[in-house]
């Protein structure tokens, strides 16, 4: 028999799945409002019809991995184009319609954010407010490092070689550091750092020098008097090694030393200058190299520059130096700092002799502090 309807006889026509969804959807409409029925529930059905009713959204969570980096000003159809065109969702729309429906108030933390492909706008949504997975580059430079060590550090965390770093420090006064430094030595604030993962070297020591520079301001310290202050404050920084409660009373000796027309005498200077970054033993020979310009042994008045990281303690220390008559100290003890001042140099001979028997015993008990 034909398949044909025979002449005269009206065709019947079968009802599509896209025109029962044509149906529902008038009956939603006409049932419970045009916004209630058409808004709420008119783009999931079309959509899964194929009808492209409405903005292209995925469902789900995603598969595979993206990553998308939010800055400072970014607003939420910033995010969405990025989103977008990272692949983590469908369109634009489908995330910028989702905000203005669900959370028209929300803010997005800057930084830069793992995330997976092909995700609905809610679950990318919901997947940028989870600081889990915010990726962070975190990096802590102490006090008194110097900068090599500060390089040595960023290049272990953030895998950018050490070399990259000292060449963006190479034209340190591109970076704001003032031409009266020797290097940018002293000008990298010491502090945890949160760099983004497309942060470069040179970004990244820019941010640490106007983190200096922030910090001289908040200090009062104007740019004329940078150099001395922070000259001062690494001397202090290094010499007080790991006890910070000393740095007030050892910028008080060096303030004395200077008034009373005394060389600093510091070894510190003297290792610095010959390279000799990880200690602050030096020899006779070293201390008398007059050709070394941060040795204070061998030449008068303050090294000619910064001799590692300081920070906020011992800026303040220098600014503010301890009261005492003190010309000398020593560290007596190396495992606690322990720390002798002395007035006299009978005094501070005697401090010295018992240095001296501490790293004895010390290296007896097979101790390589004294090396």
């Amino acid at each position: 028999m034909s398949q044909f309807p025979s002449p005269g006889q009206p065709q019947q026509r079968r009802k599509t799945p896209k025109a029962l969804a044509l149906i529902l959807i008038l009956a939603l409409v006409l049932g419970g409002g045009v916004y209630g029925g058409l808004a709420v529930f008119a783009p999931q059905v079309l959509q899964q019809f194929g009808l492209g009713f409405g903005p292209a959204d995925y469902r789900g969570e995603g598969e595979g991995e993206a990553q998308i980096t939010i800055r400072e000003g970014d607003i939420g159809s910033d995010v969405a184009a990025q989103l977008f065109d990272a692949g983590v969702i469908a369109s634009s729309e489908a995330f910028t319609n989702y905000l203005l429906r669900e959370h028209p108030d929300a803010t997005f933390g800057i930084g830069t954010y793992q995330l997976r492909q092909k995700m609905s706008a809610s679950a990318a949504f919901a997947a940028l407010q989870d600081p889990a997975n915010k990726i962070e580059l975190r990096v802590t430079i102490p006090e008194g490092f110097v900068t090599q060590q500060a390089f040595e550090r960023l290049a272990a965390q953030t895998g950018i070689p050490v070399a990259e770093f000292a060449a963006a420090a190479a034209d340190y006064v591109a970076l704001g550091v003032p031409e009266s430094f020797p290097s940018i030595e002293g000008f990298l604030f010491p502090a945890t750092y949160v760099f983004a993962p497309e942060d470069t070297a040179l970004d990244m020591l820019q941010i640490m020098v106007d983190r200096m520079w922030q910090a001289l301001a908040e200090h009062g310290v104007s740019a004329a008097d940078a150099h001395l202050v922070l000259t001062k404050a690494a001397l202090v920084q290094r010499e007080a090694g790991q006890n910070p409660d000393d740095l007030a009373k050892i910028a008080r000796v060096f303030e004395n030393r200077l008034a009373a027309g005394k060389n600093l005498e510091s070894d510190a200077t003297v290792a610095y200058g010959t390279g000799q970054l990880h200690t602050v033993w030096t020899t006779d020979a070293e201390r008398a190299d007059a050709s070394n310009k941060y040795n204070t042994y061998a030449n008068p008045g303050l090294p000619i520059g910064p001799i590692g990281l300081p920070g906020d303690a011992a800026i303040a220390a220098v600014l503010a130096p301890a009261d005492g008559p003190w010309l000398f100290f020593v560290v007596v003890d190396l495992e606690t700092g322990e720390t002798a001042f002395s007035e006299t140099l009978e005094e501070h001979e005697a401090a010295v002799t018992a240095l001296q028997q501490w790293c004895a015993a010390h290296e007896a008990a097979g101790g390589t502090l004294c090396d």
